[in-house]
């Protein structure tokens, strides 16, 4: 339309509407059709059979998707899970690329073109139950839920399982596994899945690539491939069953598949040059530094060495050095003693030349001595400048000179003297915090007779048996629990060799044990039988010592074993049992003769013990009336006796026991 007053062109469209003016700016804006200009359009846009146009038409018939009406007519209802659903619809080329509003408008349209009710309005002969519209259908119903549509994707016929062969692989790997990566790639339950790349790729490309799936997570699953329905099952115990089945056969297929990818990995990284080269170069990198490693270890050896050598150099020339400094040294000193001993012999020339500047006998006697006391204490400068002095004074000078060698020889002995007096004085005064103990008061009556039955009682050959026998006196003498002197091992051996000495003349100690002895056993008032006992008698004390005692009590074996000491390879002491002592074996620090109720008792006898053993041997525990039988086998002893020996026996051997458990 044109205007020709105002020479203005105005042009109309069904979209866009333009105002030229030559001598105005405008602007251009778009303007919506409403009304019957909306509905126009809109008939304009549709398709010849009436369906809606949309972009994802455009897509299917640029791809060229149109549906034969043989292959929907070939399709069979009864097998529908065996038909491909993506073809039915016509989206075989889209297929899992489709869009859940591609799916939609496909099968919109399948339905205007294929729908029953139309294909009978244009005379068709319909079959209601045996028609491939069911088939539509049931591609919509598996491809229109998110579930049933993952379920069939993951088993898509279309899809190719199969892994690449080794002559394709020679023939162009990247391109062959970019392709077969890609493909896989859809499974990935993670969105960003790193691409297989080419020969350049750098190593963390590449290590992120094969880690990523070496940890591969497929989201692939096979319910679609279910022997069976669950729901049909006629009751629950059936459904179970089925659901148990279908559960174990997707279990198989998913490792299958998950076997699968890893094949496929394993083949890529196998002959995947990169992983070689990076394998390659981090060899020669490990050997660099190995090399660089040893290089340095033998250029730090090699500087340790020359270090060592210069050091020995050093050395070699200190030690010349000293050698020389040593020497000269030496050769001084034999200078001066040269010089020293020509000094001597010039004034042993000039004084005997005078006659020692003696007036009388004694005087040269005395002179003669005093020269050698000054040749031997008078220094070389000193000599000298005595044998300058006597040229011209004489005897003057000798006389002061014999002085003057009297008073040193008197001033170094008084200096020994008073080191002697200090080192006296200062062993005397004992050290801080250890408390002088009186002998006398260490190894009192009582504490002697307990070393002679603890050696008696510990024989040689007891480990640590001085320490063992020092425990026991300590445990056994409550003189020395409440005074807190303790006895050890060294206090305990120089009392035994003391007691040891035949020599009375030296030591006394003896014939005070024995006296205190004799006094408790006075004391006790017991009658002490002079036997081969293992009580020490006070006449036969060598027999005593050794005696061997086997007791059993209770089933239990118990053996005390008196015999003499020996001193053995380390001089220890034998015991005092040597000599003898008249009391018995003490039990638990009291002397035996006094038993528990306080009354004497006979002295066992050698065969009244073994009377005593036998029968013991012979009547066990289980034995009723046992300690009756007992002591009707020994003579003279009463039931009484029998426990009262047996007590004492038990109660040494335990003692004896604690004693060497308390030194371990």
């Amino acid at each position: 339309m044109t205007n020709g007053a105002g020479g203005a062109t105005t042009a109309t469209s069904s979209e866009v509407l333009e105002v030229q003016l030559p001598q105005l700016k405008v602007a251009r804006r778009r303007v919506e059709r409403v009304g019957l200009a909306y509905y126009s359009a809109r008939r304009q846009q549709l398709a010849p059979g009436g369906v809606e146009r949309s972009e994802s038409d455009e897509k299917l018939e640029g791809a060229g998707e149109e549906v034969d009406i043989s292959f929907l007519k070939s399709l069979d209802p009864k097998e529908w899970k065996d038909q491909d659903h993506y073809s039915v619809l016509g989206l075989g080329k889209l297929r899992f690329e489709a869009s859940d509003d591609d799916i939609r408008r496909a099968y919109r349209r399948m339905v205007l073109l294929h729908h029953p009710d139309k294909r009978k309005a244009k005379g068709e002969e319909v079959i209601q139950d045996d028609d491939y519209f069911t088939c539509i259908t049931k591609a919509y119903e598996i491809l229109g839920t998110p579930k049933a549509r993952r379920g069939y994707d993951s088993v898509d016929p279309e899809f190719d399982d199969s892994l690449p062969s080794q002559n394709d692989i020679d023939s162009d790997y990247f391109a062959v596994f970019n392709k077969f990566f890609t493909l896989n790639g859809r499974w990935s339950e993670k969105a960003q899945v790193p691409i297989f790349g080419e020969v350049d790729a750098k190593r963390d490309e590449v290590e992120r690539f094969y880690n990523f799936w070496y940890d591969f997570k497929s989201w692939r699953e096979f319910s679609y491939l279910d022997e069976e329905d669950k729901e049909k099952g006629q009751d629950r115990d059936e459904r179970r069953w089925i659901e148990k089945e279908n559960k174990a056969a997707r279990i198989k297929r998913k490792k299958e598949e998950m076997t699968r990818i890893r094949s496929l990995v394993d083949l890529a990284y196998n002959n995947d040059k990169r992983i070689q080269r990076f394998k390659q170069e981090e060899k020669d990198r490990k050997a660099a530094a190995k090399r660089a490693k040893m290089d340095a270890a033998q250029a730090q050896k090699a500087e340790q060495e020359r270090a060592v050598r210069e050091a020995a150099l050093a050395k070699e020339k200190a030690d010349k050095a000293e050698q020389k400094r040593i020497e000269q040294i030496r050769i001084e000193r034999e200078q001066q003693k040269k010089v020293l001993k020509k000094e001597r012999k010039i004034l042993r020339d000039k004084v005997k030349d005078c006659k020692y500047y003696a007036k009388n006998d004694k005087d040269q006697l005395k002179h003669m001595e005093g020269t050698e006391k000054i040749c031997e204490t008078f220094n070389l400068t000193e000599l000298q400048a005595l044998n300058k002095a006597m040229e011209t004074k004489g005897r003057e000078s000798f006389v002061a000179a014999l002085h003057t060698a009297e008073q040193k020889i008197q001033a170094e002995l008084d200096e020994i003297n008073q080191t002697q007096q200090k080192q006296k004085a200062s062993a005397a005064v004992p050290p801080k915090g250890i408390k002088e103990v009186k002998k006398g008061e260490l190894w009192s009556n009582e504490n002697v007779q307990l070393l002679i039955k603890a050696v008696n009682l510990f024989p040689a050959g007891t480990a640590q048996r001085w320490d063992v026998i020092a425990t026991f006196i300590n445990q056994h003498s409550p003189a020395n629990s409440s005074s807190g002197l303790l006895v050890n091992a060294r206090d305990v051996l120089n009392k035994a060799k003391a007691l040891q000495n035949t020599d009375h003349s030296k030591s006394t100690l003896k014939s005070q044990a024995n006296d205190g002895a004799f006094a408790s056993f006075e004391k006790s008032k017991r009658e002490v039988q002079t036997s081969n006992d293992i009580t020490l008698g006070e006449d036969t004390p060598a027999q005593a010592s050794k005696e061997n005692v086997n007791v059993k009590q209770n089933g239990v074996d118990h053996k005390v074993n008196n015999q003499q000491a020996k001193q053995n390879g380390n001089g220890e002491g034998a015991a005092p049992a040597a000599e003898p002592a008249p009391a018995a074996p003490t039990t638990n620090g009291t002397g035996g003769g006094g038993g528990a109720g306080g009354a004497a008792s006979k002295t066992w006898t050698k065969e009244e013990q073994a009377l005593l053993e036998q029968a013991i041997k012979t009547y066990p525990t289980t034995t009723p009336d046992r300690w009756d039988r007992i002591a009707s086998c020994i003579p003279n002893r009463s039931k009484k006796d029998c426990l009262r020996r047996v007590k004492e026996l038990v109660e040494l051997v335990n003692s004896k026991k604690e004693a060497q458990a308390a030194v371990k």
